[in-house]
Protein backbone atom coordinates (compact mmCIF):
# COMPACT_ATOMS: atom_id res chain seq x y z
CA UNK A 1 0.00 0.00 0.00
CA UNK A 2 1.70 3.18 -1.03
CA UNK A 3 -0.58 5.29 0.75
CA UNK A 4 0.56 3.76 4.21
CA UNK A 5 4.21 2.20 2.60
CA UNK A 6 3.12 -1.44 4.28
CA UNK A 7 2.12 -4.48 3.04
CA UNK A 8 -1.09 -5.25 4.47
CA UNK A 9 -3.25 -7.82 4.31
CA UNK A 10 -6.66 -7.25 1.86
CA UNK A 11 -9.81 -6.90 3.13
CA UNK A 12 -12.66 -5.90 0.68
CA UNK A 13 -15.33 -3.24 1.28
CA UNK A 14 -17.80 -5.78 0.31
CA UNK A 15 -17.45 -9.68 1.05
CA UNK A 16 -16.28 -11.91 -1.75
CA UNK A 17 -16.11 -8.58 -4.27
CA UNK A 18 -13.29 -6.71 -5.42
CA UNK A 19 -13.63 -2.99 -6.81
CA UNK A 20 -10.26 -2.22 -8.68
CA UNK A 21 -9.31 0.64 -11.19
CA UNK A 22 -6.12 1.13 -12.94
CA UNK A 23 -4.62 4.36 -14.82
CA UNK A 24 -5.14 3.02 -18.70
CA UNK A 25 -2.71 4.79 -21.35
CA UNK A 26 -2.97 7.97 -22.95
CA UNK A 27 -3.71 6.68 -26.88
CA UNK A 28 -1.68 9.51 -28.75
CA UNK A 29 0.71 7.14 -30.13
CA UNK A 30 1.40 2.82 -29.98
CA UNK A 31 2.27 1.85 -26.40
CA UNK A 32 5.71 1.49 -24.68
CA UNK A 33 7.16 -0.88 -22.24
CA UNK A 34 5.79 1.23 -19.64
CA UNK A 35 2.40 1.33 -20.33
CA UNK A 36 2.48 -2.60 -20.64
CA UNK A 37 3.99 -3.17 -17.06
CA UNK A 38 0.87 -2.24 -15.33
CA UNK A 39 -0.88 -3.95 -17.59
CA UNK A 40 0.66 -7.20 -17.02
CA UNK A 41 0.84 -6.32 -13.25
CA UNK A 42 -2.02 -5.96 -12.47
CA UNK A 43 -4.18 -8.28 -14.94
CA UNK A 44 -2.33 -11.17 -12.61
CA UNK A 45 -3.19 -9.75 -9.43
CA UNK A 46 -6.96 -9.37 -10.86
CA UNK A 47 -6.66 -13.05 -12.30
CA UNK A 48 -5.25 -14.37 -8.67
CA UNK A 49 -8.44 -12.63 -6.78
CA UNK A 50 -10.54 -14.60 -9.71
CA UNK A 51 -8.50 -17.49 -8.38
CA UNK A 52 -9.51 -17.39 -4.98
CA UNK A 53 -13.17 -16.23 -5.70
CA UNK A 54 -13.60 -13.56 -5.67
CA UNK A 55 -16.23 -11.25 -7.91
CA UNK A 56 -13.48 -8.42 -9.64
CA UNK A 57 -14.77 -5.52 -11.03
CA UNK A 58 -11.71 -4.85 -12.93
CA UNK A 59 -11.82 -0.95 -15.01
CA UNK A 60 -9.44 0.68 -16.69
CA UNK A 61 -9.29 3.78 -18.65
CA UNK A 62 -8.23 5.40 -21.60
CA UNK A 63 -7.58 8.83 -22.11
CA UNK A 64 -8.48 10.07 -25.48
CA UNK A 65 -8.45 13.68 -25.29
CA UNK A 66 -5.15 15.11 -24.28
CA UNK A 67 -2.76 17.42 -25.53
CA UNK A 68 -0.63 14.92 -27.44
CA UNK A 69 -3.24 13.61 -29.16
CA UNK A 70 -4.38 17.35 -30.15
CA UNK A 71 -0.61 17.63 -31.33
CA UNK A 72 -0.53 14.34 -33.50
CA UNK A 73 -3.71 15.20 -34.72
CA UNK A 74 -2.73 18.52 -35.99
CA UNK A 75 0.84 16.79 -37.25
CA UNK A 76 -1.28 14.70 -39.53
CA UNK A 77 -3.73 16.88 -40.62
CA UNK A 78 -6.76 14.87 -38.47
CA UNK A 79 -9.45 15.02 -35.98
CA UNK A 80 -8.49 14.26 -32.12
CA UNK A 81 -10.58 11.25 -32.47
CA UNK A 82 -9.16 9.81 -35.68
CA UNK A 83 -5.89 9.52 -33.85
CA UNK A 84 -7.21 7.81 -30.01
CA UNK A 85 -9.53 5.36 -31.88
CA UNK A 86 -6.67 4.48 -34.14
CA UNK A 87 -4.33 3.68 -31.24
CA UNK A 88 -7.62 2.13 -28.61
CA UNK A 89 -7.84 -0.80 -31.38
CA UNK A 90 -3.69 -1.27 -31.75
CA UNK A 91 -3.49 -1.26 -27.57
CA UNK A 92 -6.24 -3.82 -27.77
CA UNK A 93 -4.23 -5.54 -30.18
CA UNK A 94 -1.05 -5.61 -27.61
CA UNK A 95 -3.03 -6.87 -24.55
CA UNK A 96 -4.38 -9.40 -26.65
CA UNK A 97 -0.96 -10.14 -28.06
CA UNK A 98 0.47 -10.05 -23.97
CA UNK A 99 -2.37 -12.09 -22.68
CA UNK A 100 -3.74 -9.70 -20.36
CA UNK A 101 -7.74 -9.89 -20.71
CA UNK A 102 -10.15 -6.69 -21.03
CA UNK A 103 -11.16 -4.79 -18.27
CA UNK A 104 -14.50 -5.36 -16.69
CA UNK A 105 -15.39 -1.68 -18.52
CA UNK A 106 -12.95 0.47 -20.30
CA UNK A 107 -13.78 4.00 -20.10
CA UNK A 108 -12.87 6.78 -22.78
CA UNK A 109 -12.88 10.40 -21.42
CA UNK A 110 -14.72 11.48 -24.26
CA UNK A 111 -18.13 9.49 -24.05
CA UNK A 112 -17.91 10.47 -20.08
CA UNK A 113 -17.56 14.07 -19.71
CA UNK A 114 -21.21 14.63 -17.94
CA UNK A 115 -19.25 12.67 -14.71
CA UNK A 116 -16.51 14.83 -14.41
CA UNK A 117 -18.42 18.24 -15.38
CA UNK A 118 -20.94 17.05 -12.17
CA UNK A 119 -18.10 16.44 -10.00
CA UNK A 120 -16.26 19.87 -10.72
CA UNK A 121 -19.37 22.18 -9.95
CA UNK A 122 -19.52 20.44 -6.69
CA UNK A 123 -16.00 20.96 -6.06
CA UNK A 124 -16.70 24.76 -7.04
CA UNK A 125 -19.69 24.63 -4.76
CA UNK A 126 -17.78 23.34 -1.93
CA UNK A 127 -15.00 25.84 -2.35
CA UNK A 128 -12.85 23.41 -3.55
CA UNK A 129 -11.81 24.64 -6.89
CA UNK A 130 -12.35 28.06 -8.47
CA UNK A 131 -12.92 29.50 -12.23
CA UNK A 132 -10.18 31.49 -13.32
CA UNK A 133 -10.08 34.39 -16.05
CA UNK A 134 -9.76 32.84 -19.16
CA UNK A 135 -12.42 29.98 -18.01
CA UNK A 136 -9.92 27.06 -16.65
CA UNK A 137 -11.25 25.85 -13.27
CA UNK A 138 -8.69 25.11 -10.54
CA UNK A 139 -8.77 22.89 -7.88
CA UNK A 140 -7.51 24.75 -4.73
CA UNK A 141 -4.98 22.68 -3.22
CA UNK A 142 -4.70 24.91 -0.31
CA UNK A 143 -8.09 23.45 0.47
CA UNK A 144 -7.43 19.78 1.07
CA UNK A 145 -5.08 19.65 4.11
CA UNK A 146 -3.93 16.20 3.85
CA UNK A 147 -2.41 17.13 -0.33
CA UNK A 148 0.62 15.11 -0.27
CA UNK A 149 -0.03 11.99 1.69
CA UNK A 150 0.03 8.97 -0.88
CA UNK A 151 3.71 10.70 -2.19
CA UNK A 152 4.85 11.15 1.37
CA UNK A 153 5.84 14.98 0.70
CA UNK A 154 4.75 18.04 2.94
CA UNK A 155 2.87 20.40 1.30
CA UNK A 156 5.93 23.63 1.52
CA UNK A 157 8.35 21.04 -0.28
CA UNK A 158 6.12 20.30 -3.10
CA UNK A 159 5.14 23.98 -3.29
CA UNK A 160 8.80 24.49 -3.51
CA UNK A 161 9.37 22.50 -6.81
CA UNK A 162 5.86 24.09 -8.00
CA UNK A 163 5.92 27.03 -11.29
CA UNK A 164 3.46 28.98 -12.72
CA UNK A 165 3.51 28.68 -16.80
CA UNK A 166 3.35 31.79 -18.87
CA UNK A 167 -0.43 33.02 -19.23
CA UNK A 168 -1.70 30.98 -16.40
CA UNK A 169 -4.05 32.95 -13.81
CA UNK A 170 -3.72 30.61 -10.93
CA UNK A 171 -4.14 31.66 -7.05
CA UNK A 172 -1.89 29.11 -5.92
CA UNK A 173 1.47 27.56 -8.05
CA UNK A 174 0.28 24.23 -6.44
CA UNK A 175 -3.58 24.09 -7.91
CA UNK A 176 -4.16 22.49 -10.69
CA UNK A 177 -6.61 22.33 -13.40
CA UNK A 178 -9.51 20.39 -13.76
CA UNK A 179 -11.02 22.25 -16.65
CA UNK A 180 -8.81 23.63 -19.66
CA UNK A 181 -10.38 26.30 -21.47
CA UNK A 182 -11.31 26.01 -25.19
CA UNK A 183 -8.59 26.94 -27.34
CA UNK A 184 -9.12 27.21 -31.18
CA UNK A 185 -9.23 23.98 -33.35
CA UNK A 186 -9.26 21.82 -30.15
CA UNK A 187 -12.24 19.04 -28.94
CA UNK A 188 -14.27 21.31 -26.65
CA UNK A 189 -17.43 20.99 -24.69
CA UNK A 190 -19.88 23.49 -22.96
CA UNK A 191 -20.52 23.87 -19.48
CA UNK A 192 -22.68 24.27 -16.69
CA UNK A 193 -20.08 26.94 -15.45
CA UNK A 194 -20.41 28.90 -19.35
CA UNK A 195 -16.37 28.33 -19.67
CA UNK A 196 -16.50 26.09 -22.77
CA UNK A 197 -13.47 23.53 -22.92
CA UNK A 198 -11.77 20.17 -22.01
CA UNK A 199 -11.10 17.94 -19.27
CA UNK A 200 -7.78 18.17 -17.34
CA UNK A 201 -6.18 15.08 -17.03
CA UNK A 202 -6.76 14.37 -13.49
CA UNK A 203 -10.29 14.93 -13.11
CA UNK A 204 -10.97 11.77 -15.64
CA UNK A 205 -10.05 8.79 -13.22
CA UNK A 206 -11.58 10.46 -10.26
CA UNK A 207 -15.38 10.54 -12.38
CA UNK A 208 -15.07 6.90 -13.58
CA UNK A 209 -13.78 5.38 -10.51
CA UNK A 210 -16.68 7.36 -9.23
CA UNK A 211 -19.49 6.01 -11.51
CA UNK A 212 -17.97 2.44 -12.20
CA UNK A 213 -16.97 1.55 -8.83
CA UNK A 214 -18.84 3.67 -6.06
CA UNK A 215 -17.19 6.92 -3.87
CA UNK A 216 -14.47 4.47 -2.42
CA UNK A 217 -12.96 1.57 -3.82
CA UNK A 218 -10.40 -1.42 -2.90
CA UNK A 219 -7.31 -1.06 -5.24
CA UNK A 220 -6.48 1.59 -7.21
CA UNK A 221 -3.51 1.21 -8.93
CA UNK A 222 -0.86 2.61 -11.71
CA UNK A 223 3.15 3.19 -12.94
CA UNK A 224 4.67 4.61 -10.42
CA UNK A 225 5.11 7.88 -11.79
CA UNK A 226 1.93 8.22 -11.38
CA UNK A 227 1.72 8.74 -7.93
CA UNK A 228 2.48 12.77 -7.67
CA UNK A 229 0.86 14.70 -9.34
CA UNK A 230 -1.67 11.69 -10.93
CA UNK A 231 -2.86 9.69 -8.14
CA UNK A 232 -2.24 12.81 -5.38
CA UNK A 233 -4.38 15.09 -7.47
CA UNK A 234 -7.01 11.75 -7.66
CA UNK A 235 -7.44 11.62 -3.73
CA UNK A 236 -7.27 15.43 -3.07
CA UNK A 237 -10.45 15.44 -6.01
CA UNK A 238 -12.62 12.41 -5.13
CA UNK A 239 -12.28 13.22 -0.96
CA UNK A 240 -13.45 16.64 -1.22
CA UNK A 241 -16.15 16.46 -3.48
CA UNK A 242 -17.46 12.96 -2.13
CA UNK A 243 -16.86 13.75 1.66
CA UNK A 244 -15.33 10.40 2.00
CA UNK A 245 -11.78 8.61 2.30
CA UNK A 246 -11.00 7.55 -1.56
Amino acid sequence: NTLSRRKEEFVPLEEGKVKMYVCGPTVYNFIHIGNARPMIVFDTVRRYFEYKGYEVNYVSNFTDVDDKIIKKAIEEGVDAQTVSERYIAECKKDMEMMNVKPATVHPKATEEICGMQEMIETLIEKGHAYTAKDGTVYFRTKSFPEYGKLCHQPMEELQAGARISVGEVKEDPMDFAVWKAAKPGEPAWDTPWGSKGRPGWHIECSAMANKYLGKTIDIHSGGLDLIFPHHENEIAQSECANGCTF
